[in-house]
């Protein structure tokens, strides 16, 4: 089965996606959704502030 189809096939182009218009509880849950990422960068940037997390888990004695 030879072919002079060589290298890779381009693949198909999709039609382009339509804008579909945004109501009021899309625009709020998208609100609602960037307030909940920014709450977690901002508390993510407290924790980072504090340190690491040490001295938990399980302490071992020197003996054997």
């Amino acid at each position: 089965m030879s072919s002079r189809e060589g290298g890779k096939k381009k693949p198909l182009k999709q039609p382009k996606k339509e804008q579909k218009e945004m109501d009021d509880d899309d625009l709020a849950h998208k609100q609602k959704l960037k307030e909940q990422q920014k709450a977690l960068q901002e508390a993510k940037a407290r924790a980072s502030q504090k340190g690491p997390m040490v001295g938990g888990g399980i302490k071992k004695s020197g003996k054997k």
